[in-house]
């Protein structure tokens, strides 16, 4: 497992209570890689450590268009038939 440094003061800057500081910050760079389309949907979900129902619905609440790769789209084809 790989590890981001993070200064002492800016993660105690944060506006969120101490448990919560970690998970935030997992599911905002998250979100922010796969939006500039870096990450996969699945290796997202995984880094915000989320169902593929509760990162579909996190990425709906900030308005993040879904990318579909021709395999998913043919997956969801398929499960719609």
């Amino acid at each position: 497992m790989a590890t981001i440094e993070i200064d002492d003061d800016v993660y105690e800057a944060l506006q969120l209570p101490e448990g919560e500081r970690s998970p935030a910050l997992k599911r905002e760079l998250a979100v922010s890689l796969y939006a500039r389309d870096v990450l996969s949907f699945g290796k997202a979900r995984a880094l915000a450590e989320l169902s593929k129902r509760e990162f579909h619905e996190l990425l709906g609440e900030r308005e993040i268009t879904r990318h579909y790769g021709e395999q998913e789209l043919e997956e969801d084809l398929d499960y719609a038939e």
